[in-house]
């Protein structure tokens, strides 16, 4: 190559901060042309690029990098007429947004947080909209039970609740010898092992058996309704569905909310056995207490209303999770990653909103006297 093929740059004369461009700007030329770039003066205003003879995509990029870092706009740059239609191209591809800078200061801060409160506010009006949106389709069904959906519940009672019963029995049966063994460390010191039976029966029948089970089918069951439903919105099936008359609420959305409020509470029942079962082991192998003795005690110290109150909150939980994975997967913008967010969001919404009502809920049947 020689030497005036090679990427070349000179000062106007007339116009110090205008440089004209000339040679061969293209990839087998690139060291040289950055080489050459750094010569560009300070103050540049205008670039000259018609004398160059060759230029592919490369010198392009390496154009248009020194005309951004000048802050050049499309007026202060030249081309050959028929490098145009390059120079419109690689403009469109490339993108030369400036970095997003993170500020970590305290108004910046409060920013976020305002943010981040207003879309919670925003989530909370949806899934208020979306429980009244349920309560009238349901409602409807009623009147109409030819749109109620029998199979498709049948098959989700099958997935939802006898699919999740050996994890929900063993999880809970852990749970409840653990709690046995902890109380009888405890008690041992006063003499009053006995006392784990009471400790037992009050914590997994008023609390622990739904709240494990909500916990267990708000990971479990909110994230298989998101994936499921948020696959089909990416897919355009519920569009297609709309398109042909159907209801996505009646084929959809109803058919899994039932299946949780029916199969949440027997969860909730085994998950109480599976709890005293787990205090019965501990008793027999750890307290020395026999099993017809911790059973008789049982017997005599357990009280219905303290099973009322768990199984009464399950029907509560099953519907925010249900709303909350059905939801979520509607609001699936069609990608993959939408996807992805979705179900994670759908799972943590519905544990942290379990959890919260459990807390108001024990709060008031306390103050209750219940």
């Amino acid at each position: 190559m020689t030497s005036d093929q090679n990427p070349q740059i000179e000062r106007d004369a007339d116009e110090p901060g205008r440089i004209r461009l000339s040679g061969r700007w293209t990839l087998h030329t690139a060291l040289q042309s950055a080489e050459v770039l750094r010569e560009v003066p300070e103050g540049l205003t205008a670039i000259d690029a018609t004398g160059i003879e060759q230029l592919d995509s490369a010198g392009v990029l390496q154009v248009l990098r020194v005309a951004h870092r000048a802050d050049l706009g499309q007026d202060a740059l030249q081309f050959r007429e028929e490098h145009q239609a390059l120079v419109c191209t690689i403009e469109e591809v490339a993108d030369d947004r400036p970095k997003a800078k993170r500020d970590f200061g305290v108004l910046a801060a409060l920013e976020r947080l305002g943010r981040s409160m207003h879309a919670t506010g925003q989530n909370i009006v949806a899934l208020a909209s979306f429980l009244g949106e349920s309560l009238v389709k349901g409602a409807r069904l009623l009147k109409e039970p030819r749109r109620f959906r029998l199979t498709a519940t049948v098959h989700q009672m099958e997935q939802v609740g006898l699919d999740a019963v050996p994890l929900v029995a063993l999880l809970s049966y852990l749970v409840g010898a653990v709690i046995a063994f902890l109380g009888s460390t405890i008690l041992r010191d006063f003499g009053a092992e006995i006392y784990v039976v009471e400790l037992v029966n009050i914590a997994f029948l008023r609390e622990f058996a739904v709240l494990l089970t909500a916990i267990v089918l708000a990971g479990r069951t909110a994230s298989a309704f998101t994936a499921q439903i948020g696959a089909m919105k990416a897919r355009e099936e519920i569009d297609a569905m709309k398109t042909l008359g159907l209801d996505p609420m009646d084929l959809l959305v109803l058919p899994r909310i039932v299946a949780l409020l029916i199969t949440l509470p027997l969860l909730t029942f085994i998950a109480m056995v599976a709890g005293l079962a787990g205090g019965i082991t501990v008793g027999a192998f750890d307290l020395d207490i026999p099993p017809q003795m911790y059973i008789a005690r049982m017997y005599d110290t357990m009280e219905v209303r303290n099973m009322l109150v768990g199984l009464s909150k399950a029907p509560v939980f099953a519907l925010v999770i249900g709303l909350i994975g059905c939801l979520e997967g509607l609001k699936v913008e069609g990608t993959a990653q939408s996807v992805g967010e979705r179900t994670t969001s759908s799972v943590v919404q519905a544990i942290s909103l379990v959890i919260i009502l459990d807390a108001f809920a024990a709060l008031w049947f306390m103050q209750m006297g219940w």
